[in-house]
C-alpha cells in the first residue's frame, strides 16, 4: 500500500511517500481501506518533534488521527461488521497513522459511517467531534440554559462545539475571524465576536462556561467574562497564566480518550444531522507536506483540511 510517513523529525521535506506491506488486523481488529484522511495540528506538531513526551512515536512514523472509509477484512474475534461497510475510525498515533490506503484499527476504534456523511466528511468529523463531545458532556458538563463562549469557533472543533451548544440547549457566543461571522452564526451561535477586529465580548461575568481553543491572551481575557463557579475548559494551544484563583472560577484541562461511548455519541449526532463537518479542502495524499504546511501557518481556513487517498472522498460510498 502507499502511505505518507516521516523516518525522522523534522519540517515538511521529511514528509515522503512510500510502498509498504499492507496491515494484517489482529483477532479483535478491523482491516479499513482509507477513503479520506483528515489533516490535524497534531500531524505537523509530531512530525516537528514537539509531541514526542506525549506520543513516544517509532520512526519511520505514517501520521493522522482519524479518517474515514470501507471494512476490507475482520479479526477472527471481530463479529457484527460486514465486508464493504463504511465507517469512521480513530487512530492510535504510536502505532500507524491514518496517512495511508489501509490500517488495522482495534474493533472499538470504528464506528459505522452515518449516511448523511461523505468519507471527507466522516474524516472531519471522528476526531473533532470526540474533542467537542468530550468537552461539553464528560469535561465541562453543559447544562441546557446555560450559557457559553467559544472561542475559534470557526475551526474543525470549535464548529462542532457551537452546533453541539445550539443542540443542548445552551446560549452559545462565540469567536472567530471577520470573514467566518456569518458562516458561525449559521452554526447556532447568537453573538459572535471577529478578534481579527479586535472585537471580544465587553461585559462580564455573565458566561457559564468558556471553551478555549485559542489559549495566550485570550485566555487570560477570559476569567473576567465567568460567573463565579464557571468553568473554563480548554485544550492544548497557545501557553496562558492560570488566573482561576483570583476569579472563583474553574479551569479544566480537556483531555480526550477515544472511548467507544464517545466515538459512538459522535457518530449519533451525525445520524440525527446535529453535526455538519466543514470540510475545508480535498488533497491527494501526495500533497500531505502541503496539507500541513497549511495548517502551521496559519491559512485561516474553516475546517478540516482531507487527505482524499483515491479520489473518492466526496462520496458516501465507495461507487456512489
Amino acid at each position: 500500500m502507499q502511505v505518507v510517513r516521516f523516518h525522522r523529525f523534522g519540517g515538511g521535506e521529511v514528509l515522503v511517500q512510500e510502498s509498504v506491506e499492507d496491515p494484517t488486523p489482529e483477532a479483535d481488529e478491523v482491516l479499513v481501506g482509507i477513503e479520506a484522511a483528515s489533516v490535524t495540528p497534531g500531524d505537523w506538531k509530531l512530525r516537528e518533534g514537539l509531541l514526542t513526551r506525549e506520543f513516544p512515536v517509532s520512526l519511520p512514523c505514517i501520521p493522522g488521527r482519524d479518517g474515514a472509509g470501507t471494512v476490507l477484512a475482520c479479526g477472527s474475534s471481530v463479529t457484527g461488521w460486514l465486508i464493504g461497510t463504511p465507517v469512521m475510525f480513530v487512530a492510535n498515533r504510536l502505532r500507524q497513522g491514518s496517512y495511508a490506503e489501509r490500517i488495522a484499527c482495534p474493533v472499538d476504534d470504528i464506528v459505522a459511517l452515518p449516511d448523511t456523511l461523505s468519507f471527507a466528511e466522516g474524516a472531519a468529523l471522528m476526531h473533532a467531534g470526540t474533542c467537542a463531545w468530550i468537552a461539553m458532556c464528560e469535561t465541562m458538563k453543559m447544562q441546557a440554559g446555560q450559557s457559553l463562549l467559544v472561542h475559534g469557533a470557526a475551526g474543525a472543533i470549535g464548529s462542532l462545539a457551537v452546533q453541539l451548544a445550539h443542540h443542548m440547549g445552551l446560549r452559545v457566543d462565540a469567536t472567530c475571524s471577520a470573514r467566518h461571522v456569518d458562516s458561525v452564526r449559521q452554526f447556532g451561535a447568537r453573538e459572535v465576536f471577529a478578534y481579527d477586529e479586535e472585537q471580544f465580548p465587553s461585559a462580564g461575568p455573565v458566561y457559564d462556561g468558556v471553551l478555549d481553543l485559542v489559549g495566550g491572551t485570550v485566555h487570560e481575557r477570559s476569567y473576567a467574562l465567568l460567573k463565579r463557579g464557571g468553568v473554563l475548559g480548554f485544550l492544548k494551544a497557545e501557553p496562558f497564566v492560570d488566573r482561576s484563583r483570583s476569579y472563583g472560577v474553574r479551569i479544566l484541562s480537556i483531555e480526550i480518550q477515544d472511548h467507544p461511548v464517545a466515538l459512538q455519541a459522535v457518530a449519533e449526532l451525525a445520524r440525527q444531522g446535529v453535526w455538519r463537518p466543514v470540510v475545508r479542502d480535498l488533497l491527494p495524499l501526495s500533497q500531505a507536506a502541503v496539507a500541513q504546511s497549511r495548517l502551521q501557518h496559519g491559512d485561516g481556513g474553516r475546517g478540516r483540511l482531507v487527505l482524499d487517498i483515491h479520489g473518492m472522498a466526496a462520496k458516501r460510498t465507495p461507487g456512489n
